[in-house]
C-alpha cells in the first residue's frame, strides 16, 4: 500500500527526496513525481506547486494513476489561533475553504454537494502525526534560525481545523479578519495555508485517507512576507524530514 507524501514547495519536503531509496522519477501532467520506499515502506513524493486547482490535480493524479491508498500533505502555515506561534506545528482535524461562498445557493463557506463546510481528516493518520510531531519537537534538534525570534514557549502541537484559500493572507488586518468571520460562525480556525483543503476534498470523493501536517512560519500578519522564505528554507524543510520519516516508521 503506497503512501503519497505531498506539498506545495521543493523545500518543504526537506530531505525526504535524499531519504528515498529504490527511487525512480516519473513527469505527468506538469510535474515530477518520485517513487521508491522510506524505512521498507512504498511511497510516492510529489509537489503540487502552490494553489487549490494545483493541489487537487496532483491528488487527482495520485489517485488514478498512482494508485495510492492514502495522501498526507506537509509543508508550512500561517498560523491564525490564539497561541499559535512561530516554529509550532498544526497537525490538521479537518479543513474549510476560507474563500469559497456559493450564497444563496449554500450557506457561506459550505460546498453544494457535501452539505458541510467542513471536511474532516483520517483520524488514525492524524494521530500517528501527532505523535510523530510531539517526539520531534521533544528532541534536542527542533529549534530556529539566528533570524527568526524565538517564541516565548518551546514549540507546541495543535490539533483542529486549517483553512485553505487562493490568496497568502500576509496582512494583520486580513488575519483579524479571516478569524473572526469565521469564529462568529463556529469555526475555531488554528492556521491558513492554500492547498489542503483541495486535497482533502479530493481525497473525500476516492474514499482515500488524508492528513495534513503544517509547520508555522509566520503569524499571517504584516511580516508574513519577510519570515516566509526564510523559514520554509531553514527549519520548515527539517520539521518536515524528520515527522515525515517518524510517521512512515508508524506505518
Amino acid at each position: 500500500m503506497t503512501t503519497a507524501i505531498l506539498s506545495a514547495l521543493p523545500e518543504e519536503q526537506g530531505g525526504l527526496m535524499h531519504a528515498l531509496q529504490q527511487s525512480g522519477q516519473l513527469h505527468h501532467a506538469g510535474r515530477s513525481f518520485w517513487r521508491g520506499r522510506l524505512h521498507g515502506q512504498p511511497v510516492v513524493l510529489a509537489l503540487s506547486g502552490m494553489g487549490k486547482v494545483a493541489a487537487a490535480t496532483t491528488a487527482a493524479v495520485l489517485a488514478e494513476r498512482f494508485g495510492v491508498a492514502r495522501i498526507v500533505f506537509t509543508g508550512v502555515a500561517g498560523g491564525l489561533g490564539q497561541g499559535v506561534q512561530v516554529g509550532d506545528v498544526v497537525v490538521a482535524r479537518d479543513y474549510l475553504q476560507h474563500d469559497f461562498d456559493a450564497s444563496p445557493l449554500a450557506a457561506r463557506w459550505e460546498v453544494p454537494g457535501y452539505g458541510r463546510a467542513r471536511l474532516e481528516c483520517d483520524a488514525r493518520l492524524s494521530a500517528m502525526l501527532l505523535e510523530a510531531a510531539g517526539d520531534y519537537l521533544k528532541s534536542a534538534g527542533a529549534g530556529f534560525g539566528s533570524r527568526l525570534s524565538l517564541p516565548a514557549h518551546p514549540p507546541q502541537v495543535h490539533h483542529g481545523l486549517m483553512a485553505s484559500g487562493d490568496r497568502f493572507v500576509c496582512t494583520a488586518h486580513e488575519s483579524r479578519a479571516l478569524r473572526g468571520a469565521l469564529a462568529a460562525a463556529g469555526h475555531d480556525v488554528l492556521a491558513v495555508e492554500m492547498e489542503g483543503a483541495a486535497v482533502a476534498q479530493v481525497c473525500h470523493d476516492y474514499g482515500l485517507p488524508f492528513a495534513a501536517v503544517r509547520t508555522i512560519s509566520d503569524r499571517a500578519d504584516d511580516s508574513a512576507h519577510v519570515d516566509f522564505a526564510h523559514f520554509v528554507q531553514n527549519v520548515a524543510s527539517r520539521y518536515a524530514d524528520h515527522i515525515v520519516q517518524r510517521f512512515v516508521q508508524m506505518l
